[in-house]
């Protein structure tokens, strides 16, 4: 058995495409590594070994959440290592390149590998001098690195030439030697293929182009040439994290309410997020409510958004995972949460309804089509003939969706999500099409339409 199967346990967040690390230091305490604000699935791992968090460790300013170190620091006594080009506001050990931490019998190596972000740091773990493996954070992933233009488009490529070197750094690490990013399949700080979360040192040097670029020029082309949108909120959370998110005295709820308290919320300002699944929107939901169905990709739609200092009020159906909906929020940084309305109380209180369309791929002929879905998605095959707006970018766009619209995305959740925001915005001839252009091509026989 070897030291990952043995003393590495990943946990994934499949929502954010992230994996955080609990490496079990084999006397009780654990090292975490880029844990999130949600720390229940890092918990459960801890206990269930009888370990407690001795140290915590962050790569970078994370953008996408939340970091859990402080939480840890508190709760645990962790001792938070970080970059020191990180200027954190927070009591933490501030590590330099170079710089190793005696984990007791491990150590922990900081290596600068900037490029994600300017003070990224990567954490070589060895045991004596025998390279088991690199926490990598944003800078070496599985197949790819992960964006330079967080920090803005007019850095982009300054950051890309610094991930070039960062990369060819990390690669002059022992083929044998294990890489654990936190970046993955599905985050929008990234853009990796397959579903691989690990990997090695040699294999990325096989099969990573960016690795296999001839010259620095091509990797800068081939990386920023990758690079999609991302969700609003990733503009925000470097600085709180640098700032340090507030510590969680107590287990958060979610407040019942009953429609005279919703009412009241809503003539002061608060929105209401219906997080039911499609076909209960469909059939009936708040004027105005925004449907962001309660799934792994919850949080990222909550944060592209809506700002995050509105107060949310969530419409809910009869055993929806309340702890669940609380910590994607919190763990993105939305703590104004109102409260939870069950829809029933909505029904019997008399409150007015709205419905929308659902329609299957084969009734949707003749009607023009609005794809909500990425670029990449969109070019990659669509309708033919369908209008491509992000669902990121719809609300600033809403006057562009053709009338009459079926809305379209690949199962029904985004598209969902995009038909209540032009609801919001006066439009009230819509349809989403239950499924996604797939179902279209198999229901018509016909092909899908590549490119732009």
């Amino acid at each position: 058995m070897g030291f990952a199967d043995d003393h590495l346990i990943p946990l994934v967040d499949e929502g954010l495409g992230n994996s955080a690390y609990l490496v079990d230091l084999g006397d009780g305490r654990a090292l975490a590594v880029d844990a999130s604000r949600d720390l229940r699935a890092l918990r459960t791992a801890a206990a269930q070994r009888g370990l407690r968090v001795a140290f915590a460790a962050d790569t970078h300013l994370h953008a996408d959440f939340l970091t859990g170190a402080l939480q840890l620091a508190a709760d645990d006594g962790a001792t938070v290592l970080a970059s020191a080009a990180g200027h954190r506001a927070f009591p933490h050990t501030a590590l330099a390149d170079g710089d190793e931490t005696d984990l007791g019998g491990l150590t922990l190596r900081a290596l600068t590998t900037p490029g994600h972000t300017d003070e990224h740091l990567s954490f070589l773990l060895l045991d004596g001098t025998r390279e088991l493996g690199v926490f990598t954070g944003g800078s070496l992933i599985v197949g790819s690195a992960a964006r330079t233009d967080l920090l803005g488009a007019d850095r982009a490529e300054e950051l890309a030439r610094a991930q070039y070197r960062s990369l060819r750094r990390l690669a002059e690490l022992p083929d044998p030697t294990a890489v654990w990013p936190t970046h993955g399949a599905g985050s929008f700080c990234s853009a990796p293929p397959g579903a691989e979360r690990t990997t090695t040192i040699g294999a990325q040097k096989q099969a990573n182009s960016l690795l296999t670029a001839p010259d620095e020029d091509t990797f800068v082309r081939q990386l920023l040439g990758s690079l999609g949108s991302y969700p609003a909120y990733f503009d925000r959370l470097g600085e709180i994290n640098r700032r340090g998110p507030a510590v969680l005295g107590t287990a958060p709820t979610l407040a019942a309410l009953s429609a005279a308290e919703t009412r009241q919320l809503l003539g002061e300002g608060a929105q209401i997020i219906d997080v039911r699944p499609v076909t209960d929107f469909a059939h009936g939901h708040i004027p105005g409510a925004i449907s962001i169905p309660l799934r792994d990709q919850f949080a990222t739609w909550l944060g592209w958004l809506l700002p995050d200092a509105t107060p949310l009020v969530f419409v809910t159906a009869p055993g929806q995972d309340l702890a669940e909906l609380t910590w994607q929020a919190l763990k993105i940084g939305y703590e104004r949460l109102a409260g939870h309305l069950e829809w029933a109380a909505w029904q019997s209180d008399g409150g007015e309804q709205q419905t929308i369309g659902l329609l299957t791929a084969d009734r949707i002929a003749g009607c023009p089509v609005l794809d909500i879905r990425q670029r990449a998605e969109h070019a990659a095959g669509h309708i033919p003939g369908a209008v491509g707006i992000e669902l990121g970018e719809l609300t600033a766009h809403t006057d562009e969706a053709p009338a009459g619209a079926v809305v379209a995305c690949g199962h029904g959740e985004r598209a969902m999500t995009a038909a209540s925001l032009l609801a919001r915005a006066g439009h009230d001839d819509l349809a989403v099409l239950d499924g996604g252009p797939g179902d279209w091509a198999k229901a018509t026989g016909r092909p899908l339409e590549a490119g732009a």
